[in-house]
């Protein structure tokens, strides 16, 4: 026997509408590619995002055609995720930090029949162009009065976002639906072979947006002011733009400025009162704010995520500026949201040396997800917070194989699995700690060490911008840490006082055995260090025995 409740499909338009309905009067604040502070309300953005759907039905796609924006965290970012996906169209989001050929790649694969560029942008497209397959128009995302001339291939229609919507109505009826129906698609990075696309359908997004906003993991709220730093190229923002109007939210978008000044002025004119972004964007902000004296007004509580976040900025923030900062773990192949660190009972703040311990694991499972850790055979490990093991994921927001490829079928498990590629400990509580990825851990005379916990204290020294540690090879130990350092602007630190910070904080055999200086620690696309650009660059090096 079936239950007697009403049966509605979980739609990405039925956010949208209750966002405009319920917080009509809203804002929404952009700092825009073109120059200055664009404000709307949610009314407005309503408004434009229905003239918007009425443009691609007429420009004439078909249901399931591939949408591709290569674009910075602003409104017209936002009127396109919602129209796209709205009307059975898919929002395929290109992250304008890769190469060219990358970018040809991803869009000839995904088979997108028009793209959304931000004006900074086009030197790239206009690179790429020439080996677009399937791409008939590119609309750039400014007004008539700033339309550049370009070079795109003369095969490939050249439209202005305003002039694409001005006569268009902005009245539009989102039709119902499959909830499984693809809503949106995100290529993974692609730091080794081709980036893999994840597709998301209507119903694991709202599903990730409804735990997003369970008490103990974001949540937003309608009182809130809500920056996401984190970019909407990259696994649709964490899922922000879904979340936040979920809960009327105010939203504040950075665009392109994302130094330390910037983002601290912002917040500060916008009474941001929640920002997410990856551990190098709040470094940067902390050193801003340290060096300038500022304060943030308003912030409560920063989320952290996209690689492990260094002890430093827990106290950095907590202490001197009496911000919230937590720890949470996702990828691209969930939505991304896996674990967020949320205490389970109140923790005594006096104790510092035991309050910031238990913020660094990147915390418990959100309802919707599982997580477990096996070893080499396969077998499930136990919870003890020292076993370490393979991490894998299910769930409702996670995926079940990537678009149109099959090359990596080895991670999805029989029995729903995924393997993360991260190694992990989870302790009696459900705490999980990354201690690193499979492809990074150093394994040293049959024992592990973890690039992660050694780049996290190094990090700790003033004078460290940013460090990553490789491992090198050793006759008698078969792999060592070398620790390679960035550091701060005209500061020259000594090895010795980088490497009496490990002293008491892990074993000596685990001690990186040099250490090397750099004027720049190469990063992804996405902000985390690529330790195979590292590993290239050093891979001449030998260590002293």
């Amino acid at each position: 026997m079936l239950g007697l409740m009403q049966d509605h499909p979980l739609l990405i338009s039925n956010i949208f509408e209750h966002a405009i309905n319920s917080y009509s009067d809203q804002l929404i604040i952009s700092n825009t590619v073109e120059g200055g502070i664009h404000k709307y309300s949610y009314k407005d953005w309503g408004n434009r995002t229905k003239k918007l759907a009425n443009a691609l039905k007429s420009f004439g796609l078909s249901k399931g055609d591939k949408v591709g924006t290569l674009a910075w965290n602003g409104y017209r970012h936002l009127e396109i995720y919602y129209a796209t996906s709205s009307s059975e169209f898919i929002c395929h989001t290109i992250n304008p930090r890769l190469h060219p050929d990358q970018i040809s790649y991803i869009v000839n694969h995904a088979e997108d029949k028009i793209i959304f560029l931000d004006l900074n942008i086009l030197p790239l497209i206009e690179a790429a162009s020439p080996n677009f397959k399937t791409v008939k128009a590119i609309v750039l995302m400014t007004n008539k009065q700033n339309m550049p001339t370009t070079k795109i291939s003369e095969n490939i229609k050249i439209i202005c976002y305003e002039d694409f919507i001005s006569n268009e109505s902005s009245e539009f009826i989102w039709h119902s639906f499959d909830e499984r129906t693809a809503s949106s698609l995100c290529y993974t990075s692609g730091t080794t072979g081709n980036p893999k696309g994840v597709l998301y359908s209507h119903r694991s997004t709202v599903l990730h947006a409804y735990g997003m906003n369970l008490k103990d993991v974001v949540p937003y709220g309608a009182q809130d002011a809500v920056l996401p730093v984190v970019p909407m190229f990259h696994v649709n923002a964490w899922g922000t733009p879904y979340a936040a109007p979920m809960c009327g939210s105010k939203l504040v978008f950075p665009g392109t400025k994302l130094d330390g000044k910037n983002l601290a002025n912002l917040m500060n004119d916008e009474a941001v009162t929640v920002s997410l972004g990856v551990p190098t964007i709040w470094l940067a902000l902390l050193n801003h704010l340290r060096q300038s004296g500022e304060t943030l007004k308003t912030v409560k509580r920063l989320i952290i995520g996209g690689s492990a976040c260094p002890r430093v900025l827990f106290e950095g923030f907590g202490e001197e500026f009496g911000i919230d900062v937590i720890h949470a773990w996702g990828m691209t192949e969930m939505s991304p949201l896996g674990t967020v660190n949320t205490a389970l009972k109140v923790v005594n703040k006096n104790n510092k040396t035991s309050y910031y311990d238990q913020k660094m694991p990147q915390g418990r499972t959100i309802f919707g997800h599982q997580i477990k850790i096996i070893d080499d055979e396969g077998n499930s490990l136990p919870h003890d917070g020292v076993t370490q093991g393979k991490l894998l994921s299910r769930g409702y927001w996670v995926l079940k194989e990537y678009y149109k490829d099959d090359t990596e079928k080895n991670k999805f498990l029989d029995d729903g699995w995924f393997e993360t590629g991260d190694v992990a400990t989870i302790d009696s509580n459900g705490f999980m700690t990354i201690t690193d990825r499979t492809k990074d851990i150093i394994k040293s005379g049959g024992e592990w060490i973890s690039s992660i916990d050694l780049e996290n204290i190094a990090v700790g020294h003033p004078d460290v911008a940013n460090a990553g540690v490789i491992s090198i090879y050793h006759e008698k130990w078969e792999e060592r840490p070398l620790l390679i350092i960035e550091a701060m602007p005209g500061v020259s630190p000594s090895k010795v006082d980088i490497l009496d910070l490990y002293e008491g904080k892990v074993a000596k055999w685990m001690i990186p055995d040099d250490i090397i200086f750099t004027d720049s620690i190469p990063l992804g696309a996405t902000g985390k260090i690529l330790k195979t650009k590292l590993r290239e660059q050093f891979s001449d090096y030998k260590i002293k025995l």
